[in-house]
């Protein structure tokens, strides 16, 4: 288009300057003709008239298609008037303007092929690239001050900062650097986090690629990619390559001859961090929260030299983490973010921003901006039990059975000398639960007695229970108290050794698993042992539900006025549950023969350690 454009300038210009022409009418023309006025014409196929004056000038005219004038050549000629014909002139415009569109489709058909040539010559040739992203112009701005608590995982990856800012220490002592660290941990605990504030602390620069950017389904793509990571990473030296999910290419291999593209993968990185050619200055960290599936040869010293645990955090590191996810949020005076921690055991720090997340959400819904502790208490059991729904509403009977089956957890757990505290009791259905039987703790537990398990066991069958002492028979209901008491039980005998018949031997499966449940393999003892340790299981389970109603049993009187004001109410909380055991069984009832109880709001941060429930 833009030569076609300049053709048509350059002959525009080209022409010579003249006046411009004269144009006559077919009448003016034969009249012109008629006055002698006309000196030359020349007539085209199409009736154009063109020519000059006998006075100057040039003069144009058209004689109609539809007119037929036998008498114009005659006349012509009686004046003097000089006649010449002219056939269709094709100009160079013309054939490129009637050519314009094929050129225009021929142009865009090449710039389209060039195009796509280079895109497939710059995809095969960049496949094998690394895709790490790179913070250098800007590198991490994360401090070890920004993460609340893991004060020991600082410690740990504290050499690391100070092997990057000093290597010429670390070389005068005749020391190396440590190589490589292993972040291990359960899902949302901050691994990332923490590989961000090293780079940030030592000031270097920070190279992030998870672990399934290196595999493609071309062969020794990952293995190239790994390459080239490591070379990136040589030139930016002192520099950290942070890999995430390293568990996707550092998977154990088998003992047969493979030829995977992740093993080759994994050699290729087994080279790079302990080879002929060492990385110095370059330090390789990983995050995983499957440690149990890595090669060994990842794991020895001279490649992930640290392996650090990020587990997840305590009650004191709950409140700082809670105090950081609320700095932008109005936070009401009612609200202690250290019972709020006390609330949420076994939170991790993306539960604990979700937590807070959610909580001012539930403000939002109700039309505040400041945020308040029943908004905590509400946010909490919408993540742990679901969403509460009216489309759940109990029939009266169900109702009623439910009533029973919390009331029978909350008092065993509440007569039960080693059990955790009654802290919440509702029979407000939320997502698959109908009712729910919260569980206190005193304290932080690390190490749990036998004594300890054994009441777990008894508060996990007071549902079932309660069911046969009121009722007269057991419902459906007691579905989930039995899948737990089943696992708790066979834990106790399988791997703590509190059998009888097994005595001190443990059939444990091995190292911790942060993901999922343990592996399918085949059991390292006989048939026989199984037969004994289901035979053991069984007989926990009978005796702790033969305590749960022997305790409720004696106790007929708390458990009937627990019920009435669990019917009554929907929700109380672990004073309640005390007052239904200490009121008495004369004098003092209420009319419909409920006891007469001081009820007071349940305390919406309470620590959440066992939870019961239909």
């Amino acid at each position: 288009m833009l030569v076609v454009g300049l053709l048509i300038s350059f002959t525009l210009l080209a022409r010579p300057a003249a006046s411009k022409p004269h144009s006559f009418t077919y009448s003016a023309f034969r009249q012109a003709v008629q006055s002698d006025e006309v000196a030359t014409a020349a007539i085209d196929v199409n009736g154009h008239v063109s020519g000059t004056l006998k006075k100057g000038g040039r003069y144009t005219s058209q004689i109609p298609v539809a007119v037929r004038d036998d008498q114009l050549a005659p006349s012509l000629e009686q004046h003097g008037v000089q006649i010449s014909g002219r056939g269709p002139q094709t100009s160079l415009v013309s054939v490129l303007l009637g050519l314009s569109p094929f050129i225009l489709f021929l142009g865009v058909f090449l710039w389209l092929g060039r195009r796509t040539g280079r895109q497939l010559a710059a995809g095969l040739g960049g496949i094998g690239k690394s895709r790490a992203k790179v913070y250098d112009a800007e590198k991490p701005s994360t401090r070890f001050s920004d993460i609340a608590g893991y004060e020991g995982a600082k410690l740990e990856v504290s050499e690391v900062v100070d092997f990057l800012k000093y290597p010429d220490r670390y070389a005068a002592a005749g020391a190396i650097g440590p190589r490589g660290v292993l972040m291990v941990g359960p899902p949302g605990t901050g691994k990332t986090l923490m590989a961000r504030a090293v780079a940030g602390e030592a000031g270097v620069d920070f190279l992030s690629v998870t672990g399934s950017g290196f595999v493609e389904m071309f062969v020794g793509v990952g293995a190239s990619r790994v390459r080239d990571l490591f070379a990136d990473a040589r030139k930016r030296a002192p520099s950290i390559v942070f890999i995430d999910e390293v568990d996707a290419i550092g998977q154990r291999r088998g003992a047969m001859f493979s030829n995977d593209e992740r093993e080759q993968t994994l050699n290729q990185l087994l080279a790079e961090m302990d080879g002929f050619d060492p990385a110095t200055g370059v330090v390789v960290m990983a995050a995983t929260n499957r440690p149990e599936t890595l090669d060994a040869a990842l794991l020895r010293p001279g490649r992930f030299d640290r392996q650090v645990e990020i587990p997840l955090p305590k009650q004191a590191e709950r409140a700082a983490i809670l105090a950081v996810h609320a700095r932008d949020k109005q936070i009401g005076a009612d609200v202690d973010l250290v019972v709020v921690s006390r609330a949420t055991p076994g939170f991790s720090g993306a539960d604990l921003a979700n937590l807070v997340n959610e909580a001012a959400i539930v403000a939002v819904r109700a039309t505040r901006d400041v945020i308040s502790a029943e908004d905590f208490s509400e946010a909490r059991d919408r993540i742990l039990l679901g969403r509460r729904d009216a489309v759940n509403a109990l029939l009266p009977a169900e109702k009623h059975a439910v009533a029973v089956h919390e009331a029978g957890h909350a008092l065993v757990a509440a007569l039960s000398e080693h059990a955790d505290p009654v802290a919440k009791v509702t029979i407000l259905p939320a997502g698959r639960a109908l009712g729910v039987t919260e569980q206190l703790p005193v304290d932080e537990r690390h190490l749990y007695p036998e004594s300890y398990l054994l009441d777990s066991l008894a508060v996990r069958m007071g549902g079932r229970a309660a069911e046969l002492i009121v009722l007269g028979e057991a419902s459906t209901g007691a579905a989930n108290d039995l899948a737990g008491a089943t696992e708790l039980g066979t834990r106790m005998v399988r791997d703590f050794g509190m059998s009888r018949e097994l005595g001190p031997v443990g059939f444990s499966a091995g190292s911790p698993l942060y993901l999922g449940t343990e592996e399918i393999r085949s059991r390292p003892y006989a048939e026989a042992t199984q037969r004994v340790i289901d035979e053991e299981v069984g007989r926990l389970l009978r005796e702790a539900e033969q305590r749960a109603l022997s305790l409720l049993t004696e106790r007929r009187d708390a458990l009937d006025r627990l019920i009435e004001v669990l019917l009554e109410r929907e929700t109380i909380d672990g004073t309640d549950v005390d007052a239904a055991l200490q009121a008495p069984t004369g004098p003092g009832r209420s009319r419909n023969g409920g006891p007469v109880l001081t009820l007071t709001p349940s305390n919406p941060a309470t620590q959440r350690s066992e939870r019961h429930g239909c």
